[in-house]
Formats: structure tokens, sequence, C-alpha cells
């Protein structure tokens, strides 16, 4: 007959002992054990790296960008093509008709009775309508596709309508002053999500709503500090990017030389290469 053995499982929390009988049956006992250092590592230990949450916001092209010639050329070939295809339009079946009414009025056997089906009626021509209309044109005032010397204000969202801007901000990294998305350092508690909205509510001088695109982050970049700032037991920071699109602001400029609203095309001008390279993997030039 064969003898019964013991199996110990030892995690971390408790001791969980496995008897087999002769006769098969098992029992199995559970016998606490305290937290030691012989068995667990410490999960107290300060990670060397901050952990940080950055916001990349995106205000979206507000008009549509200028026709390139050959979208003109284009454009203009359908326009034609349309035209001779089309039917003629009710305004222009009463400017055919009106014209007709004007020239049998010119000829001598001219029958005055025609009139009376428009006697008790005030008669308005096609061509008194396109009067009307050509004034109410003049009078129209379309809004701008630009504005202005605001081009040129990288502080203002309102430059470069037709294209997607992304927001910067100068931060100071120990004695540098480096162009970066918004970005703030994680609290206990709080998801990184929270982190990057925080981050984007705690701008200085600006009241900026956005609409964040999911829980997730979409890019990371991780930077060493500069060796003058860098303290024991840290290292640097690890950088977790959410996206996210402007959705109201107050129309007023950012302080000028604090905040940058950006083309993509012009990220190259603000950030460093290292930290440029990790940005451009996940901004769509919308």
């Amino acid at each position: 007959m064969a003898a019964p053995f013991t199996r110990v499982y030892r995690p971390f929390w408790r001791i969980i002992t496995t008897t087999t009988s002769n006769r098969g049956v098992r029992n199995v006992s559970y016998t606490s054990q305290q937290w030691s250092s012989q068995n667990v590592k410490t999960a107290s230990a300060a990670s060397p790296w901050a952990l940080h949450g950055a916001v990349c916001v995106q205000r979206l092209p507000v008009v549509s960008q200028d026709r390139s010639p050959i979208e003109e050329e284009f454009m203009e070939l359908m326009h034609t093509m349309e035209f001779e295809r089309s039917l003629l339009a009710d305004h222009e079946l009463k400017l055919l008709d009106d014209a007709a009414r004007m020239s049998r009025k010119q000829e001598e056997d001219y029958d005055s009775d025609e009139e009376e089906d428009y006697k008790d009626k005030e008669i308005v021509t096609a061509q008194d309508l396109e009067d009307i209309w050509e004034q109410k044109l003049k009078e129209f005032q379309p809004a701008l596709r630009s504005q202005g010397n605001d081009q040129k204000d990288v502080s203002s969202s309102e430059r470069c309508l037709a294209d997607s801007l992304i927001l910067l901000v100068k931060k100071d990294v120990g004695s540098q002053k480096l162009w970066l998305l918004p970005q703030i350092q994680w609290q206990m508690g709080e998801t990184l999500r929270q982190t990057a909205e925080r981050a984007l509510a705690s701008l200085p001088g600006a009241d900026l709503k956005a609409s964040f695109l999911g829980n997730a982050p979409c890019g990371f970049y991780k930077y060493k500090y500069p060796k003058d700032i860098q303290k024991e037991g840290s290292v640097g920071a690890k950088v977790f990017f959410f996206k996210a699109v402007l959705s109201s602001h107050k129309h007023f400029p950012l302080e000028k030389n604090s905040f940058a609203w950006v083309k993509k095309d012009e990220l190259q001008d603000f950030l460093k290469p290292e930290y440029l390279k990790q940005v451009r993997r996940f901004i769509m030039a919308l």
C-alpha cells in the first residue's frame, strides 16, 4: 500500500496544505501566514520615474481649404457638364415667358385682351426678381476666411482657419524652457485620463473646453531629468498622451510666449526631435 504524501503551496498570504490519504480522500487545511520579507518582495519601493498625464488638444478646421489649380479646373468642368445636361428651371422658364410676352406687346396686331389675366395682379417679372436678388447679394458680407494679422500670432486659436491646430505650452524643465503638450504630474487616486483633464484645466489664463477621445493613452514618451534637478530615487518622467478636440473657448489670445497654436508641419520649429518623433505618431492632419 502506497504511503500518504503531502503537498505544500506557499503563496504570500497563506500556506495551503493538501494531504492525500490511502483512500484517495483529499483534506485541505489553511494556515494564515503574516507578511514577511522572506517570501515576498516589498511593493512599497518608490519608482524612479514620475508619471505624467498629457493632452494633445486639436482645434479642427473651421473653413474648407482653398482649392488647388487642378481642383478649380475640375470644378469648372463639372459645372459646365451639369449646365449642358440640365433642364430649364422654373425661373428660367418664367424668363422666357416674360420675354415672349414683351415681344408680343411690341407687335402691331397685339391684342390687349391677353392682359385680362393680369389685370388685378401686381406683375413681377423674372427680371425684377433677379434685380432684387442682386441687391441682396451686394448687401451680404461673408465671413473672413482668415484673420489677417492673426495668421502669424501663434497665441491665437483663430489663425489658419482651414488647418488643424495643436496646442503647445512652454514649461520649465530644469534651467531650460521647452515647448511641450500640456502635461501635469499624476496624483494618487486618479486615472491617467483624469490627470490629462487636470493638465488642461490648470492652464493659467485659459478657459478651454475639450472632448477627450477615449480612456486609453494614444502615445507614450520617457525622458530623463537634467542632472541639476535629479534627486535621489528620481530619474525622469514617463508621459502618457491623450487626444482631445477643442469644443469651446473664449475668443481671446492666450499669453504670448507661453502658449502656441501650431499646425502639424510647424511642430518641428517648437519641439525637440525625440519628443517630436513620439508626438507625430498620433497626430493626424485633419
